[in-house]
């Protein structure tokens, strides 16, 4: 049970100006100060909450949220006062567990619900981006989890990994490494925190890079099986990078970009070899399962 929090609230356009918002926030607050959560909606929105235990500098937080979106979304941030209980518990009540093929995402507070013949995958509130609820990670989990019924792929990269799902799920299903990589410095804690969490943290790799430009990427390929649960330009513009970074026959799962953006990034893929076999359709947003042919 946790005293009387004061409370900021604001709804953002999508889950990549959330993060700038929770990022820019995160700078300026000691952990002591402020908990933040950040959940997308049905609609595809994103809410974010600030819980403070003092009362916040509400004109400080307009200006800061101002220089991170438009003014006009700064001016809804809503304040109020949640009286005492455990409100990480309350946050954490409509965050039902996601299954994905042999993979469930899920929260501590469903540890317990997990079937022993499933594989957890534990990501916290505070922890929020990229949870499972997401159509697209959803989508990647339902690909690599077919893929891995028929593959054993030995080196295993997951590029733009955000909170690690992907690579935690790999590395508890092959109990096998795995490289995960992120632009994001707080991205790249995260992700390592999450491998701990889970079990997995002597399994995943997490390293800071951008495209395929650190020299790990050569180190530790060429690949089996590349995870990129990305945006639809990026993974246009790396499909070249990609291929050069490919073992013969590897696999590729992409996702993170809207339906009516399929087909421009399954043509950039194509023209490098790259032949798509499964092309899943989740809440408007595609995942696609792709072999390269060397």
């Amino acid at each position: 049970m946790t005293p009387s929090t004061h409370r900021a609230s604001v709804t953002l356009p999508d889950e990549s100006t959330a993060k700038r918002v929770v990022d820019a926030l995160s700078e300026l607050f000691f952990e002591d100060q402020a908990a933040f959560a950040a959940f997308e909606r049905p609609d595809g929105r994103w809410d974010v909450t600030v819980h403070f235990a003092e009362p916040p500098d509400q004109n400080l937080l307009r200006e800061l949220v101002g220089q991170v979106v438009r003014r006009d979304v700064a001016s809804t941030l809503v304040f109020d006062t949640v009286e005492a209980k455990d409100w990480v518990k309350a946050s954490l009540e409509d965050l039902v567990p996601v299954a994905a093929g042999r993979f469930i995402v899920h929260g501590q507070h469903d540890r317990h619900r997990i079937p022993p013949n499933k594989l957890g995958i534990e990501i916290e509130a505070a922890l929020a981006f990229g949870t499972g609820h997401h159509g697209t990670t959803r989508g990647c989990l339902l690909l690599l989890d077919h893929v891995l019924k028929a593959y054993q792929p030995r080196r295993v990269l997951d590029l733009g990994t955000g909170t690690g799902v992907l690579a935690i799920a790999a590395a508890k299903a092959l109990h096998g490494k795995v490289l995960a990589s992120d632009i994001d410095p707080p991205s790249v804690r995260v992700a390592e925190e999450n491998a701990r969490l889970n079990g997995a943290g002597d399994l995943v790799d997490v390293i800071r890079a951008t495209g395929f430009a650190a020299p790990r990427f050569a180190e530790d390929g060429p690949f089996d099986l590349v995870l990129a649960n990305i945006l639809a330009n990026p993974l246009r513009q790396l499909a070249g990078p990609m291929a050069r970074h490919l073992a013969s026959s590897a696999q590729v799962i992409l996702s993170g970009l809207l339906t009516h953006q399929a087909p421009a990034v399954i043509a950039a893929y194509r023209a490098r070899g790259l032949v798509p076999l499964r092309h899943l359709k989740i809440e408007g947003w595609s995942s696609l399962l792709l072999r390269f042919v060397k």
